[in-house]
């Protein structure tokens, strides 16, 4: 049998999770200059939490460590100790070490007893300098109980089960002891028989008096871990009257409730997201079966059986509605993944000797998590390139007129049902020269190759590419830009660039709010059907003779919104039989591909516009080129999901195999870029 303790470990180390980016958040907001009391207190409740957990699961080097740290903060947010910009690299590095000593935790791994010694030093010598402002009481350690201490007297009676839940009443007291002078009586009155005694069970209550410099909030943080299982009352004396507690005098108060206020109700609750995933794919295939009955339901004749296709069309609307509310369940802010990104800019500018300052928008917009998970790797990327190649030195700047302190913004928003995050710099833009010359040189373009601002930028995308001179932490392996696009077509998403010389780059991805759902409209080639996702659909139209033009190289082209599309015949890439090859027959279907190149699909015709549920091929299939997904229509029926960046990639291939033997015309480049 599993031990029954796990199941509050896990949670324990979900809470360290968010705690841990709360704190590096209020670090970083600290380094900026931001020392109001609430970015302090933030840090400190964020180390002071996982102490306690720490403690109750018998993480001794977690407790022992954070102990430190926690006295720290607890001077500087007392003021007794100044904050100052050079021991924010003190707490930086210690915030390091705790997260790997909660991960040691996690993973089982003893840690070394010296692992963080330096770190501990130094944030001791920060307390151990001598400070003028103490007085001579909170030298001695003795609380002056004068007008500005605070009297508090606390009723602290545990629920039967709270030692099964990995609570630790010693702890509490010690943790009360610590923010001032502490009277503890013990109430030993419901304690049995020791016969009828269950180890296992609290029996004790204590009353508490404690005169304190800190507030009510402080006194109620001691105690956040164990609210919901215990009968808890706390007040606080308006004068400093000598005695012990006399519970009789004090109203009695419910469960997780404080005297002078309301029962503490709790908003949220935790869920394991195997069990979101198992109710995200039931709600998928209600989706697919209600898809079904929208399909044989418009066979039937409305006047004959109109409330039946009434009640059908109400499912439909149910569904969605209950589809979108299950996705906002998984759906989280970016926040989890944008708070990371001030500490690399940081890093970096410091070992690369450069100035700059992150600006961040749109933290709170959300996203699904698989999507915030898989983001993370990307942006440092993306950040991480415009740091070393975009912004200048400071002296760089100075001569161009620039502040010496480069500026990157990194914003996110909706549109189109889509998440869009931008990351844009004030550097010195993309230098197009040294980029080409650097693709002609590895090889990637020919010399003679002639090529738009636009197709010069995208080069960067490419495998290998790199414009650093020598190989170093930050940059010149050549294999950044192009794991970023990559990682971002496997999404679902898109990357794109502009960028003016002298004026910085902007890099923009568009990414699905949702791996699970999309929007698509089913097309018909030949026998099969296939999905476009609707958000890379422009248009939809059937050209005439006229306007298609053949190129020497077998494909065709044709005018749309004043300028040359290729058309790529989607029969041929997946090999379909049957189906319609004049696209002045069939329908061209416009979409955007990668980069914003917009491309002509020729189908036979267009089937419908619904609702897919995405189901991953690899998993129960294999992985097929130029197929992002599969999913069942209503007529039950499987049809592949286009993966449309993937197909621009194939019809180049295809082109590129049959120009092997011969140089293409300098007017035919553009495809083989992108």
């Amino acid at each position: 049998m599993s031990d029954p303790m796990e199941q509050f470990k896990v949670v324990f180390f979900e809470e360290c999770t968010e705690l841990l980016a709360s704190l590096e958040e209020g670090l970083m907001l600290l380094q900026r200059g931001d020392n109001d009391g609430e970015t302090i207190n933030s840090v400190f409740r964020a180390v002071h939490s996982i102490k306690g957990g720490a403690g109750a699961f018998g993480f001794d080097a977690l407790v022992a460590f954070a102990h430190i740290q926690e006295t720290l903060l607890d001077d500087m947010r007392a003021d007794t100790i100044e904050m100052k910009v050079e021991y924010i690299d003190v707490l930086l590095q210690a915030y390091d070490i705790l997260s790997e000593l909660v991960g040691a935790a996690q993973r089982q791994e003893p840690v070394d007893e010296n692992y963080g010694a330096q770190v501990v030093q130094a944030m001791k010598a920060i307390m151990e300098q001598p400070d003028t402002e103490k007085s001579e009481e909170a030298t001695s350690g003795e609380q002056p109980q004068d007008i500005d201490s605070r009297i508090f007297t606390i009723s602290f009676k545990p629920f039967e089960g709270l030692y099964q839940r990995a609570n630790e009443p010693v702890l509490l007291i010690r943790e009360l002891g610590d923010l001032g002078n502490l009277e503890v009586k013990l109430d030993t009155s419901h304690m049995p028989d020791i016969a009828q005694m269950d180890a296992e069970l609290a029996y004790f209550s204590w009353q508490f008096r404690l005169v304190t410099e800190f507030d009510r909030q402080a006194v109620e943080e001691v105690f956040e871990f164990v609210e919901a299982d215990c009968e808890l009352i706390i007040m606080e004396e308006e004068s400093p009257v000598q005695g012990n507690i006399d519970p009789e005098k004090h109203q009695e108060i419910s469960p997780a409730k404080t005297a002078g206020g309301e029962t503490v109700v709790s908003k949220s609750i935790r869920v394991e997201l195997d069990k979101v995933d198992r109710l995200v794919n039931m709600v998928g295939e209600l989706v697919i079966t209600q898809a079904m009955l929208r399909e044989q339901g418009g066979e039937l004749l409305v006047e004959q059986y109109p409330n039946l296709v009434q009640g059908i069309e109400e499912l439909s609307r149910h569904i969605r509605d209950l589809q979108e509310s299950v996705m906002a369940i998984r759906a989280q802010p970016v926040k989890s993944v944008f708070s990371r990104m001030p500490r690399l800019v940081r890093e970096l500018t410091a070992s690369l000797g450069k100035k700059a300052r992150l600006v961040m928008s749109g933290e709170d917009t959300e996203v699904d998590k698989t999507v915030t998970e898989r983001i993370g790797d990307p942006l440092m990327h993306m950040i991480r390139n415009s740091v070393d190649h975009g912004l200048e030195l400071p002296e760089d700047r100075l001569r161009a007129g620039k502040d010496e302190e480069g500026v990157i913004h990194l914003s996110a928003f909706h549109r189109g049902g889509r998440i869009f995050i931008e990351i844009e710099d004030d550097g010195a833009g993309i230098n197009r020269d040294v980029v080409l010359q650097k693709a002609i040189e590895n090889g990637l373009v020919t010399s003679d190759a002639s090529l738009s601002d636009e197709e010069i930028d995208n080069l960067i995308f490419l495998p290998g590419f790199s414009t650093a001179e020598t190989v170093t932490n930050v940059s010149g392996r050549g294999v950044g830009m192009d794991v970023v696009r990559k990682n971002i077509q496997s999404l679902g998403g898109r990357i794109t660039i502009s960028s003016k010389t002298g004026q910085g780059s902007k890099f923009t991805m568009s990414l699905p709010l949702t791996l699970a759902v999309m929007d698509g409209m089913v097309v018909e080639i030949g026998d099969e059907k296939f999905v476009l996702p609707l958000v890379n659909i422009i248009q939809t139209l059937r050209p005439t003779t006229a306007g298609i033009n053949s190129l020497p190289d077998g494909r065709d082209v044709m005018m749309f919104r004043d300028e040359y599309i290729f058309l790529v015949p989607l029969y041929d890439i997946f090999g379909v039989k049957n189906a319609i090859t004049d696209p002045c027959q069939g329908l061209v279907v416009v979409v955007e591909g990668d980069g914003g190149m917009l491309m002509g699909f020729i189908v036979d015709d267009l089937v419908n516009q619904q609702q897919v549920v995405i189901k991953s091929l690899e998993t129960n299939y294999e992985l097929i080129e130029g197929v992002s997904g599969a999913t069942i229509l209503g007529n039950g029926r499987v049809s592949l999901i286009v993966d449309i960046a993937t197909v621009q990639e194939m019809a180049a291939k295809q082109t590129q195999s049959r120009e092997a033997d011969k140089s293409l015309p300098q007017t035919q480049i553009s495809m083989e870029i992108h």
